[in-house]
């Protein structure tokens, strides 16, 4: 039902956003202001300071959501066309939730090395760059490319995702009494998601035993199969070198986060792991396992990427605010001190966290100002 009424929506707009005009022209005198002969002297003021575009300009408070469509939500390489409702709606809640200005910028190319120069050429109109459902490994070649060119650029299946599940795991083992460096975790999901999540809970967190898995099982030394990326994340996990399944390396474990795919754990894996376990499945729409047979399975805590369970882990709770924060203090990258402080800020906003309850409401407007007041904080 609800498919069909959001396939009704879309057409009933033709899409969700347009762009409005902040000034009125209604006089001549009003056309001269906005647009000639006056706006010549604009011109001629940020071509002597190309600075002064941010001051006099929309790059002031606008942001491109970039995608090649090669990774869009659970459909996979759809393409450039059919990812623009997911650009646009994301479009949406940068306005909704930080009053951030932002447009969808679909990409009929899937070659990095193309994307990387579009980005570049078309950044003088934007005060930021959000990538958006680009495949892994390209999205850490793009992201890193991408650095030096004066305005922030953040690949938010990354690291807004990291940021959400650090701040989720640290209430969650606030929550339960454990200590984040004698825990275990279990990250299944060797795409953006899962390898920013095992570089973030490792560098910031300092967790010592993390076991990553992909589709083939255990990521270790043994295979012959990793390509660079997967290499790297051998450097900080599985320390131990073990090799085999995801259901073996869950024995054990105190924490599985899943970004993977839907339904393939069990109660019965769960109960292999210690007690008061904590399970963030977060596949969409259908979780690794469901909250219900997690729990049959002991799980203490569960959380999921769904709005109609408890404890939802979602992005939307980081990018708006974290841009706001960047767009205000006119910064030009998102920095490691950055992500903690979100992550941080994110946990330390609910009060009283519960087993039910370790993360803000993703539709509380406050989250991104107080988000984006921290940031603007930072020295």
């Amino acid at each position: 039902m609800n498919c069909k009424r959001s396939l009704d929506l879309h057409k009933k707009f033709g899409g969700k956003l347009e762009v409005k005009s902040k000034i009125k022209i209604k006089t001549k005198e009003d056309l001269s202001l906005a647009y000639t002969p006056y706006v010549a002297e604009v011109c001629s003021l940020i071509a002597k300071d190309k600075k002064l575009a941010k001051e006099y300009t929309i790059k002031k408070n606008t942001v491109a959501v970039v995608s090649d469509g090669s990774a869009v939500l659970g459909l996979g390489n759809i393409g450039a066309e059919a990812s623009i409702p997911v650009m646009e709606g994301k479009a949406i809640l940068f306005k909704e939730l930080a009053d951030v200005d932002a447009f969808p910028v679909c990409l009929s190319t899937q070659d990095p090395d193309e994307i990387i120069s579009i980005v570049k050429n078309i950044a003088p109109v934007f005060g930021g760059i959000n990538l958006e459902d680009i495949s892994a490994p390209n999205c850490f070649y793009i992201e890193d490319k991408l650095q030096e060119i004066g305005i922030p650029v953040m690949h938010d299946d990354q690291h807004g995702t990291a940021i959400v599940v650090v701040a989720a795991l640290l209430n969650a083992l606030k929550v339960l009494g454990k200590d984040v460096k004698k825990t275990k975790v279990v990250i299944v999901g060797a795409g953006a998601a899962g390898i920013a999540i095992t570089k973030m809970i490792s560098s910031e967190l300092d967790v010592q035993d993390i076991v990553v898995c992909d589709s083939k099982g255990i990521i270790s030394k043994n295979r012959n199969d990793l390509n660079s990326v997967k290499k790297k994340l051998l450097l900080t996990t599985n320390k131990n070198n073990i090799s085999g399944t995801m259901q073996e390396a869950l024995v054990g474990a105190d924490v599985f986060i899943g970004v993977s795919t839907g339904d393939i754990l069990n109660s019965e894996m769960i109960k292999t792991m210690n007690q008061d376990s904590i399970v963030f499945a977060m596949a969409n729409p259908i979780p690794e396992i469901m909250p219900d047979l997690a729990k049959v399975g002991g799980a203490a805590i569960v959380g999921t990427g769904r709005s109609d369970f408890p404890n939802q882990i979602n992005n939307v709770l980081a990018f708006p605010g974290i841009f706001r924060g960047l767009l205000d203090r006119g910064m030009t990258k998102v920095t490691s001190e950055i992500k903690i402080n979100v992550a941080r800020t994110l946990a330390d906003y609910v009060k009283n966290p519960t087993p039910e309850n370790i993360l803000p409401d993703p539709l509380d407007k406050e989250v991104a100002k107080v988000i984006a007041k921290n940031i603007v904080k930072l020295k």
